[in-house]
């Protein structure tokens, strides 16, 4: 059952990536492109993700999942220099390539070339990140 729930999940979430332009790379850096040809229409999927994720979020503290025993919400809470170089690579690295990992895996499921060649980028980051952090 978690699993069939999983993928109704991830297939919603995919048609919303889709229908909002998420993984358009054009679209994306059109968004970040403050100074240029700036596209403002992402803005309204952020804030529309973000409002659902806070609801969400304030439920998390008043209930249990129903497939699951708990939550799984982050331990650490402390804004230090990893997390902003962190925040900072991801950034850069959105900017450059116009894909962020959930876009980019719904275009390797599409076929986009770009895609692709972005997920074996991020996937040998994560792997060589995995092995210098101890």
């Amino acid at each position: 059952m978690v699993i069939i729930i999983a993928f109704i999940s991830g297939f919603i979430m995919s048609i919303g990536l889709i229908v909002s332009g998420m993984i358009n790379p054009q679209k994306v850096i059109g968004f970040l492109d403050l100074f240029g040809h700036f596209d403002p229409t992402l803005a309204f999927v952020m804030a529309g993700a973000l409002s659902v994720s806070a609801v969400g979020y304030r439920l998390v503290g008043s209930s249990k999942p129903l497939l699951c025993e708990t939550f799984d919400l982050p331990k650490r809470n402390k804004i230090d220099r990893q997390l902003i170089l962190g925040a900072v690579i991801f950034g850069v690295g959105w900017g450059l390539a116009g894909f962020c990992p959930g876009p980019a895996i719904v275009g390797v499921g599409l076929g986009f070339f770009k895609a692709i060649i972005f997920v074996i980028a991020m996937l040998t980051g994560m792997f060589l990140a995995r092995k210098q952090v101890p």
